[in-house]
């Protein structure tokens, strides 16, 4: 179930300002732009060629999804999830050591670097919840782009 506002009902992240401790520690106000963890599939099948036994789930994402390049859609893209729910994406997921305690090196997995050298974080993507209701397996996600000027998505 997701909440408006507040992300996935029972998660550990789910509330309307920050939940990750070192932002806590920061500032305990700030709004909580991580309140959803959206992964794609394409990435357990990347890692699994790398020898990475990943699975839906192993990351802490809260959804996966199925040919939607979630790492490209520019910041503010909403998904409709399952004509019930509308998520809004704020920006990407930027990896943490907790990933190598799952498995060793499956952070430096899902960093790259792009041709000018830039880091490529691929563990995908936050957001929040406009509208609230059930997400359900095999739903399908609706993507609507912002109106405007496209922004590349931030680590948040």
């Amino acid at each position: 179930m997701l909440i408006k506002g507040q992300g996935v009902e029972g998660d550990a992240h789910s509330g309307a300002t920050v939940k990750h401790r070192s932002r806590v520690r920061r500032d305990p106000t700030q709004p909580n732009l991580r309140q959803v963890h959206l992964i794609h599939m394409e990435l357990f099948d990347e890692l699994r060629t790398q020898g990475f036994d990943v699975q839906p789930g192993t990351m802490g994402e809260n959804i996966t999804t199925v040919e939607i390049d979630l790492l490209s859609l520019p910041t503010g893209t909403r998904l409709n999830v399952g004509g019930r729910a509308i998520l809004e994406i704020t920006g990407l997921r930027n990896p943490c050591a907790q990933l190598d305690e799952l498995m060793p090196g499956l952070m430096s997995a899902v960093l790259d670097r792009d041709a000018e050298g830039e880091l490529v974080r691929k563990s995908g993507v936050m957001a929040i919840v406009i509208t609230g209701g059930d997400a359900l397996p095999g739903d399908r996600i609706m993507v609507e782009l912002p109106v405007g000027a496209h922004v590349p998505l931030q680590p948040v």
